[in-house]
């Protein structure tokens, strides 16, 4: 959405500024094909994701809380709702957590937490459920946190959640991409979660452009724009 914004504005311009139409037109062709080719998307993605480099295993405590962020829902070509690629790496490993966690706790719990952005057939944490349930994570210890909408609203709705029980360790399941953003939600309400990257996304160079280097980019620009906005807010007051 964010590209395609960006792509409205230069034909905009195109249309209102007639003397510079062929600078603009060479010069979104530019932007596109930097954006693309890899060129333009690795240092966007650079600064939204950190480097994951030998992360430290997490600490468990007799009562630990998993928390497994959303990332969205799609169709597949059967018209069943799944989670997305980045998602199922998210699953995989708050369950891989889980089975660790369950190795020297007595209490493991996995939050999922998401809403229904999209406006989908089901919830993402009720999509996620099932994917759960296959990797072995019992159902009486998965919380579902179903109504949030934004990564804000997952941290908040969760600080909810943990209000409620009380846990001695706290560990945040997400894309790297998402972590920066999700720990600066989360410690708005006071918590620091240990942070468990599932998966990172990376960009391929190239002459041609990439259709996975625009969705990466799209992604870094998400992020970057988020965690602007949150120190925005919180500037004003609104967070």
């Amino acid at each position: 959405m964010i590209l395609f914004t960006l792509l409205a504005l230069f034909f905009a311009a195109i249309v209102l500024w007639k003397r510079a139409r062929r600078p603009l037109v060479i010069g979104a062709a530019a932007v596109f094909w930097l954006l693309g080719a890899g060129w333009l998307s690795a240092p966007l993605l650079d600064l939204a994701q950190p480097r994951v480099q030998n992360a430290a295993p997490a600490n468990f405590a007799p009562r630990t809380a998993i928390i497994l962020l959303g990332g969205g829902t799609r169709y597949n070509d059967d018209h069943v709702l799944v989670p997305p690629r980045d998602v199922l790496a998210r699953i995989a490993a708050s369950a891989r957590s889980y089975a660790d966690c369950k190795r020297t706790a007595p209490v493991c719990h996995v939050i999922v937490s998401g809403g229904n952005p999209q406006r989908h057939s089901a919830s993402e944490a009720d999509t996620y459920l099932p994917y759960l349930l296959r990797d072995q994570v019992p159902r009486e210890d998965i919380v579902l946190e179903n109504t949030s909408r934004t990564t804000y609203e997952n941290a908040r709705n969760v600080s909810a959640i943990l209000g409620r029980s009380r846990y001695d360790a706290l560990i945040l399941v997400t894309s790297a991409y998402q972590m920066p953003r999700a720990l600066l939600d989360f410690a708005r309400f006071g918590l620091a979660p240990q942070p468990v990257i599932s998966n990172a996304r990376h960009i391929q160079f190239g002459v041609l452009p990439r259709y996975d280097n625009l969705v990466s980019a799209e992604t870094a620009l998400h992020e970057l724009i988020g965690i602007a906005q949150f120190h925005v807010y919180r500037a004003i007051g609104w967070f």
